[in-house]
């Protein structure tokens, strides 16, 4: 066997180590060049690592083993794999042929590239496409982000979204977000648009994994595998009641305030009247107007079960 080791910021040659106890298996660093090369690729690194990497990921096809070591680390928890030892149970598992590979879906982030007037194309353009793996936001969400990203990568490992969400909090004023919904028309490949959302928000969240932000279940009921975004819409709600309110999400139970909205769609539209930051696994992506849609099965990744 033939295998590729993906080293983040932070990581280390120690952190690999453990994973090379059995000799016969080959092994090389950095990202394959194309799939021939290796038969499994080992990720270490957090949420921000993998994010970076999924474009090349995906053009693979190989199966992906992430090793939770990073300053954050959710999508590696929402696939069950909490410690380092859980991934090295994982790897210990698939490198005696167990092929324990499972298949999720992706996000998909596209911007919307409006027409010039004196141009001839009748409708927006779409430029290039961002994947993300946990949850792209818009509003207050990409402004805690920022600030997070700010920060020391240790204390963004302790606590950093946290402490960059509190100030914020008292900060932020709701801004003006319309989402649509797709309907398809006759015409295969178009599609026309209904407006699903259109208020004063404070942050808007496109999720494929229930965790972000270091625990945060702002997506309580979201599957990696079920071809659908969970969508969590905050309206505008009061500072000190937002402030009293937040760690609810922390276990879910913010879908039970009236300002919430949730819902699925395979994709959405997103609009503002002053082009918004959007954010992705803590990651700056883009401006609005966005189109935020799933990919589904679009990357192979090594579990413990």
């Amino acid at each position: 066997m033939r295998a590729a080791a993906i080293l983040g910021l932070g990581c280390s040659p120690k952190h690999l180590a453990p994973f090379q106890a059995n000799k016969q298996i080959e092994w090389r660093m950095g990202m394959p060049a194309d799939r021939t090369e290796v038969d499994i690729v080992l990720l270490f690194g957090g949420d921000g690592t993998i994010h970076r990497h999924l474009g090349q990921l995906v053009k693979l096809g190989l199966p992906v083993l992430v090793v939770p070591v990073g300053s954050g680390n959710d999508f590696a928890y929402s696939l069950g794999l909490k410690r380092v030892r859980d991934s090295l149970a994982a790897w210990q598992r698939f490198s005696s042929g167990a092929r324990n590979v499972r298949a999720i879906d992706l996000g998909v982030i596209t911007p919307i590239v409006s027409a010039s007037e004196d141009s001839s194309t009748p409708a927006p353009r779409r430029s290039a496409y961002t994947y993300f793996s946990c949850v792209a936001g818009v509003g207050l969400d990409g402004e805690v982000a920022r600030r997070a990203n700010q920060m020391p990568r240790w204390l963004r490992g302790h606590g950093g979204y946290l402490l960059g969400m509190i100030p914020t909090i008292f900060s932020f004023a709701p801004l003006l977000l319309k989402i649509l919904l797709p309907v398809e028309t006759a015409i295969r490949g178009n599609a026309e648009w209904k407006v699903r959302s259109h208020q004063p928000t404070l942050i808007a969240a496109f999720a494929n994994t229930p965790l972000y932000g270091g625990g945060m279940r702002v997506a309580p009921h979201a599957k990696m595998d079920d071809g659908l975004l969970d969508i969590c819409v905050v309206g505008a709600v009061n500072a000190l009641k937002l402030f009293s309110l937040f760690p609810t999400v922390y276990v879910g139970r913010h879908l039970g305030i009236r300002e919430v909205e949730y819902f699925q769609a395979a994709r959405v539209r997103v609009e503002t009247e002053e082009a918004l930051d959007v954010y992705a696994d803590g990651e700056y992506v883009c401006q609005t107007p966005v189109e935020v849609s799933i990919e589904p099965t679009a990357l192979k990744l090594v579990t413990v079960a």
